[in-house]
């Protein structure tokens, strides 16, 4: 069970005019489970992705990455995004390639449009060659089942270990009319910055230019995605779509604009409610904990630290039980690599319980305080630097047995 993240109930996830989500039963790693889906979008749907860093990126994400920069040729613009579970294609070589455009390629013919104009994605086992006869083959009933209220199954049909589908909706005003926007994600393991072994697509009725939706999906993934780890990790596939279908009657074209700022506001709040999910589904998670660094230098800094502290063994198997061993929070501070910070005037809270003063332990700080906040579910680090104003925000949980476990036997 993801920690107080209860199944997202499908009538509560609005449809979005402008795009219809389909799913299949394709058998690409294990029978009879969703593991394709379409999302088809209207032509005037505009499209901006996000993509791992990860120097072995996988065949989809090379393919689609290509397909989004040829937007402004002939051949138009992204008609439909096309996703499989079960098998990454990643460190699958020249046969993944040809396997990815396979796909874009069977896809295209089947919703009359150019091969270019779909993107591939993919998430799975590593270093397996993609079943892509099987695949393709799933693909006229997925297309047989679009629907644009099919939320709720495209959540379930893009989960790997997961173990409930993510997805949430939000209906917002912008000028003064209504957007509505409804996402997805997907992710459990190997979740770290710069994306995570996860997957997120973001859909939304407004009219959105392709130079400001391309500005804002990397403002919202810095502020939301980016923000998350679990183990470290970082995977070959992460993947983070925003898709504006046009179909609604808000029209952003400019940046500095207060609409602009307005769904802005709305589609970051929405991503950061999906990548939540994905911490409190981390695989074995039972604590989901909030990393705030403040009064730092610089933001850079802030996250180095905030990251220090929530990749570490150490820190997170000690929440995991609840055992206020708290010096190793200090412990990864110092190895952060902030080179000239004065541990002498740092200050270190645990929710409301204010554990270390000026660099050392604050006199007041009673142990059963600190495990009487570790005990709890929902958790805040806090960490005052005295350098200056910026700060940042890292969500993380902790490492529990499971873990390993799942882990252990990922490919069964």
């Amino acid at each position: 069970m993801a920690v107080n993240s209860p199944i997202p109930v499908a009538a509560d996830l609005k449809p979005v005019a402008g795009i219809r989500l389909g799913h299949a039963e394709a058998g690409i790693r294990k029978a009879n489970r969703k593991d394709v889906l379409v999302m088809e979008l209207a032509p005037t749907a505009t499209v901006a992705g996000v993509f791992t860093t990860n120097r072995f990126c996988a065949a989809p994400v090379q393919v689609a990455k290509a397909h989004l920069e040829s937007l402004h040729m002939a051949s138009g613009p992204i008609r439909a995004l096309v996703v499989n579970t079960g098998n990454a294609n990643a460190g699958t070589g020249d046969a993944g390639l040809a396997a990815a455009n396979k796909t874009c390629a069977a896809l295209a013919e089947l919703l009359g449009c150019e091969a270019s104009q779909i993107l591939p994605f993919s998430t799975g086992v590593i270093l397996e060659q993609l079943p892509v006869d099987r695949l393709v083959a799933g693909l006229p009933q997925a297309i047989a089942n679009l629907q644009e209220d099919n939320w709720f199954r495209a959540a379930e049909s893009i989960m790997t270990t997961d173990t409930q589908p993510k997805a949430a909706s939000a209906t917002v005003q912008v000028g003064g009319r209504t957007v509505t926007m409804t996402g997805i994600s997907k992710g459990a393991g190997m979740i770290k910055p710069n994306m995570a072994t996860m997957l997120g697509y973001l859909a939304m009725d407004a009219k959105v230019s392709q130079a400001v939706l391309d500005h804002l999906v990397k403002q919202a993934a810095d502020q939301s995605f980016n923000c998350i780890t679990i183990d470290g990790d970082t995977s070959t596939n992460d993947s983070f779509m925003l898709i504006a279908t046009g179909a609604g009657s808000v029209e952003v074209s400019e940046i500095d604009s207060p609409e602009y700022e307005q769904l802005a506001q709305a589609v970051i709040a929405l991503s950061q409610k999906l990548a939540h999910m994905i911490i409190r589904d981390g695989e074995g998670a039972t604590k989901f904990m909030t990393i705030a660094v403040e009064q730092g230098h610089d933001v850079e800094e802030c996250r180095k630290i905030a990251y220090s502290i929530a990749h570490s063994p150490l820190v997170k198997t000690a929440f995991f039980a609840s055992d206020p061993n708290l010096g190793r929070i200090l412990a990864a501070i110092g190895y952060a690599g902030v080179t000239d910070l004065d541990v002498s005037k740092l200050n270190l809270y645990l929710d409301d319980v204010w554990v270390a003063k000026n660099g050392g332990r604050n006199p007041d700080y009673q142990e059963a305080d600190g495990q009487r906040v570790m005990q709890q579910s929902e958790i805040t680090i806090r960490v005052k630097l005295a350098r200056g104003e910026a700060q940042a925000t890292v969500w993380t949980c902790d490492l529990s047995h499971d873990y390993v476990s799942i882990n252990a036997d990922y490919r069964s």
